[in-house]
């Protein structure tokens, strides 16, 4: 049974239509439609479902698993994904274009995209520069045109939000350093500075094109400033010590630590999931049939 979010119930919908036509026996996938608050509810309440998987937001994840009893829960939730960048990184201008394009990607709507980046001072204006650079060059509007990099957002509610943050944390000592704009739905890339630890765009998941960039000077620092989170998904780390990449995921408190790329990579073979407020559980074929399986222990004893 699958119940996709109602702002975007079409995907799901083509994806049933696709597996019919390819043999998926009809009544394998059963696609139910309607809101979280009531239909998920609905399903949340019937006894005859062994196992729940959700991705979303911390607070629903919560309350499903408050409802669900003893039955399994597998939760896929948020993230606020740090990317730290060192100053020996192997290919500095490498790693300001993976953290810029894939904080943006997706207009920053996925639970992996880049939103903080902690830069050592010796390389942090070069960061920002390079940053500004390649953000300015993103075509932004209709995204029926194929050079289109960045569309409209999910509601024009989502983006309303998003710029409250972003005007929020600007009347808090932030300084934008591109972007900052919204048209209806549709919000420009953004690139913040000077911010902190407490602005809504550093401690929760802004869940838009949104990036902030702050500078530290010992790595540890970086580290505890990307652990202090509620969150743990995954994190980017940026350099080109073997010793400080593995240090780094050790002391990393999230459920993926990838070296030399940004926090948003993804394979879909490997272990796919969070701690903290980020969820239980993982994704990923083996991992989710191991997930969804039931061990037994069989004795036979033909004595």
């Amino acid at each position: 049974v699958l119940k996709p979010s109602e702002l975007a119930p079409i995907s799901a919908v083509k994806m049933a239509e696709i597996l019919l036509e390819a043999g998926l026996p009809p009544g394998f996938l059963n696609i139910v439609n309607g809101s979280g608050e009531e239909t998920g509810q609905y399903l949340l309440e019937d006894e005859r479902i062994a196992m729940y998987t959700f991705t979303g937001s911390a607070g629903v994840g919560k309350h499903i698993k408050s409802s669900t009893g003893i039955r399994k829960v597998s939760l896929e939730l948020g993230n606020n994904s740090p990317n730290i960048v060192h100053k020996d990184a192997p290919d500095i201008e490498k790693a300001i274009r993976l953290c810029v394009t894939r904080g943006f990607a997706n207009n920053g709507q996925a639970c992996i995209s880049v939103q903080r980046i902690y830069v050592h001072r010796d390389i942090y204006h070069d960061f920002i520069e390079g940053a500004v650079s390649i953000a300015s060059q993103l075509k932004v509007g209709n995204p029926e045109l194929e050079d289109t990099l960045l569309g409209p957002m999910i509601s024009e509610k989502a983006a309303m939000r998003a710029e409250e943050w972003i005007q929020e944390a600007v009347q808090q000592g932030a300084r934008v350093a591109f972007g900052g704009v919204r048209e209806g739905a549709l919000l420009h890339p953004t690139i913040l500075t000077e911010v902190t630890p407490d602005m809504k765009v550093v401690c929760q998941e802004v869940f838009a094109p949104v990036i902030c960039i702050v500078p530290y000077d010992e790595v540890e620092e970086a580290m505890d400033a990307a652990n202090h989170s509620s969150y743990g998904l995954q994190a980017g780390f940026f350099t080109s010590s073997l010793q400080l990449a593995l240090k780094a995921a050790q002391r990393l408190e999230f459920g993926g630590v990838i070296i030399n790329d940004a926090s948003s990579y993804r394979a879909d073979i490997m272990p796919y999931g969070g701690v903290k407020d980020s969820g239980i559980g993982k994704e990923g074929p083996y991992y989710a049939v191991q997930e969804m399986t039931e061990e037994r222990i069989v004795v036979i004893d033909m004595g």
